[in-house]
């Protein structure tokens, strides 16, 4: 009888020991919307995402919060799930995949013809009065023309919480894909 419990003692504290460490980890979600990518044909056009960069205190893995007008917070418990440029590049590629139909937008190169955008994100974060903040600016290379538009979008939380931001700033940073789309969709 001594041994059981002294194997259910060590599994109850194994379990103990592999349970929540009370970290939680955010993605952003997808677009909701299906892409649609055209094959590569003369007169389609195509878009290399090539980078999203952000700054250090965004590059960590904690979400960050802005506790005052000078004063923000990278969280230790509540973390990315995946580095945030990566997540940034990534649902860029799908929100501008999304809106522009018959365009190939990739995160690869894809030949001489294409247009080249870079971002540079300097705000992703939620802020003290509840609204979140998603700031930076692109560049994009067409044909050869350069084409350079800041941005700052503010958007209020609908609920408290991390979960609430993470969905908020997933929504702000796919308005802004939308706007750089109808962008690019001027130009062509």
């Amino acid at each position: 009888m001594k041994k059981w419990l002294t194997v259910i003692a060590a599994l109850a504290l194994s379990a103990c020991s592999s349970s929540d460490d009370g970290k939680t980890y955010y993605q952003l979600p997808q677009s909701s919307m299906p892409a649609m990518q055209a094959a590569s044909q003369p007169g389609t056009h195509l878009l290399w995402v090539e980078q999203v960069a952000v700054p250090d205190y965004l590059a960590g893995n904690g979400v960050v919060y802005q506790t005052s007008d000078v004063q923000f917070v990278i969280a230790t418990s509540n973390l990315w799930a995946s580095p945030l440029d990566q997540q940034l590049r990534n649902t860029l590629v799908s929100n501008l995949s999304s809106a522009l139909p018959g365009w190939v937008v990739a995160s690869q190169p894809l030949g001489n013809d294409q247009d080249i955008l870079n971002v540079n994100v300097t705000g992703f974060h939620g802020r003290y009065d509840g609204k979140v903040i998603v700031s930076g600016e692109w560049l994009l290379n067409h044909q050869g023309q350069l084409i350079k538009r800041p941005f700052h979008l503010e958007l209020k939380q609908q609920e408290d919480g991390y979960d609430a931001m993470v969905k908020t700033l997933a929504q702000v940073w796919q308005q802004e894909a939308q706007s750089i789309a109808s962008q690019l969709t001027r130009l062509n």
